[in-house]
């Protein structure tokens, strides 16, 4: 790109003859009277000839011929200081000032109009709104560091703050939600410059804004911290410029939010990320293999139908009540009671599971006080589902459970029977979606999610290999139904098959069911 420097000025309100600045992109500034070009100044008839507007091969964007229009009472409009903006500053970005608007001309000639007299914008003189506002007064790559802002206030609240001149460009966004032909029509002016400075309000608008900037523009973004305040404008009005040029000098390079790229960014991982938090299951040999059930990790218990998961979760759910660990629980193939009765028989040790055996052994009081023993802390969840509910429902309930009731563990099972497909293929798929989501969710909200899956013949899950694929743990349950003997009949033996966090695998001890308390105890 050349620069043609000390060029007599193209704005007949000025007539300097060697202060402005060209180049062959199109674009240039006279530094006599600061006005940019092109803008909606009016130039002598020699300027187009000698200073044509078509930019480059390399210059998506060419700015449009100036459209020629009377502001409306233009007897009264003035350069007048606003909301701590001088007249100065408003004179060298063209904003004019009347009695119940201001008007932001853009690069084409298109107006954008304030209303004084009440909120809101209007469109003038042909604004499309897919330009940079102040784009015009300033030469692509003149400066290492353009900064971009949300409103045309803040862009020249901005230029006042850094006493913006023709080496330092600042221009403003026509709305928060550019659209797609703004950024290509301004992306090679944009990418001229080495930084992109982003001085954008902290809210969601805001931050969407920046991961698109940041993805259309990668390693180049930089954004302003503007706490504790929401703009620039309002660091001007409350004298805190000083503050505002600290802070966008100290920017620091903008990634999207999925994406860790500089030193700060990995120091704050490796410090603000807890260690493996996990609960011991109260089985020491299942805890030698795995250490306990993990936070932020997603467990799959597997074994075919009638092999006892059901009791093992159980035993899990309430060694976590017994430590008092908030957790949430849902058994698919029980009732509610039944549940909580399971419960109830590890809290008295004795089988009280039905409402007959209870009654037959006189042990309403006794199952009313486990009752309130097991629930005083309310760090026990229950809940279900109801009939049409899937995926999404179980997703936004783990959600719920975990940012706004505190809960560490979620138990449901089993997985299968969650989705209802039309067929084993469409099943297949689900279950494959729903596996992925929710080991993204337990890293995501730090949740252990616990799950039983049912295993064919073959000791494959059912349905859907992606089960297990995405589980960080799978515990794999054994057990001979058929054995001569009573104790090895109802003895069910734990292997690790998967241990992602830990790495250990093979056997993880025995758990053996007593028929008389409907309980299970491990077999040292």
């Amino acid at each position: 790109m050349a620069e043609h420097a000390h060029q007599p000025c193209p704005y007949e309100t000025c007539g300097s003859s060697d202060a402005f600045s060209y180049n062959t992109e199109g674009f240039g500034k006279c530094h006599a009277c600061n006005q940019g070009y092109p803008s909606s100044g009016k130039t002598f008839g020699w300027a187009k000839e000698k200073y044509p507007t078509k930019g480059g091969d390399n210059l998506s964007f060419t700015p449009k011929a100036v459209v020629s229009f009377t502001p409306e009472d233009t007897s009264d409009g003035k350069y007048a200081n606003m909301r701590g903006i001088n007249s100065k500053t408003m004179e060298d970005f063209g904003v004019l000032t009347y009695e119940d608007r201001q008007e932001y001309v853009y690069p084409s000639g298109g107006i954008k109009v304030r209303k004084l007299s009440e909120k809101g914008f209007y469109a003038k003189n042909g604004f499309k709104g897919d330009e940079l506002f102040g784009m015009n007064f300033f030469t692509a790559g003149s400066s290492k560091m353009v900064t971009i802002t949300e409103g045309e206030l803040d862009a020249l609240s901005v230029a006042q703050i850094l006493k913006s001149s023709y080496t330092n460009p600042v221009v403003s966004l026509p709305s928060a939600t550019p659209s797609k032909k703004l950024w290509e029509n301004c992306a090679d002016w944009l990418n001229s410059f080495e930084k992109i400075m982003l001085s954008v309000d902290n809210d969601d608008a805001g931050n969407a804004l920046a991961d698109r900037v940041a993805k259309l523009f990668p390693n180049k973004v930089y954004r302003v911290d503007h706490r504790p305040y929401k703009d620039a404008n309002e660091f001007l009005q409350a004298g805190k410029a000083a503050d505002f040029k600290s802070a966008w000098w100290n920017a620091r390079k903008f990634t999207p939010e999925n994406v860790m790229n500089s030193t700060q960014d990995f120091l704050s991982l490796y410090k603000d990320t807890p260690e493996h938090q996990y609960i011991p299951t109260g089985i020491q040999a299942l805890d030698d293999k795995i250490l306990g059930l993990m936070q932020g990790h997603f467990t799959v218990i597997k074994a075919p139908t009638g092999i006892g998961k059901t009791e093992i979760m159980r035993f899990l759910e309430y060694n976590m009540l017994q430590r008092k660990v908030p957790i949430a629980a849902w058994h698919l193939e029980e009732t509610k009671l039944r549940s909580l009765l399971g419960l109830v028989s590890y809290e008295c040790n004795d089988n009280l599971t039905r409402r007959d055996l209870i009654d037959g052994k006189g042990a309403e009081d006794q199952v009313i006080d486990a009752i309130g023993k097991l629930t005083k802390d309310e760090n026990f969840y229950q809940f279900y589902l109801s009939d049409g509910q899937g995926a999404e429902d179980l997703i936004d309930q783990i959600r719920y459970f975990a940012v706004a009731c505190g809960v560490k563990f979620v138990f449901f099972e089993p997985i299968q029977d969650v989705l209802v497909g039309s067929s084993d293929e469409s099943k297949e798929q689900m279950l494959a979606d729903l596996s992925v989501r929710l080991s993204k969710l337990s890293a995501e909200l730090n949740v252990g999610i616990v799950t039983i899956a049912h295993t064919n013949d073959d000791g494959q899950m059912k349905y859907c290999r992606m089960i297990g694929q995405r589980a960080s743990v799978i515990i794999d349950l054994k057990r001979d139904k058929e054995a001569d003997d009573l104790q090895e009949r109802n003895t069910t033996y734990l292997s690790i098959e998967k241990n992602r966090p830990c790495s250990e695998e093979g056997n993880a001890g025995m758990m053996r069911f007593n028929t008389d308390t409907f309980t299970l105890s491990e077999v040292i």
